[in-house]
């Protein structure tokens, strides 16, 4: 299972298990956001590796540089930010 799979079960497990949706949520507060989700995650049964995690942005934001029409040559503040993504889909 890809990490794109992975969060995608993580989305439909959380959003029918209200604990670990806000396990999830509360992570927005901690001092390592991203960290303390992939810490939830496999608590949960959902192995996300955080430089996997980094890396998905990295090429989210890279995909979407590469698609601008003409070539963008600078990336869009938030465009590659699963994490964010993620949160704001458990909203």
């Amino acid at each position: 299972m890809n990490i794109n799979d992975t969060l995608d079960a993580l989305l439909k497990a959380a959003l029918k298990d209200d604990e670990l949706r806000a396990k999830l949520l509360a992570t927005e507060n901690g001092g390592d956001p991203m960290a303390d989700f992939c810490r939830i995650a496999e608590e949960a049964g959902f192995h996300i590796d955080l430089g996997e995690f980094f890396a998905l942005n990295e090429t989210m934001c890279n995909n979407l540089l590469k698609s601008t029409n003409g070539g963008a040559t600078y990336p869009i503040d938030d465009w590659g930010d699963a994490y964010g993504q993620f949160i704001s889909s458990l909203k």
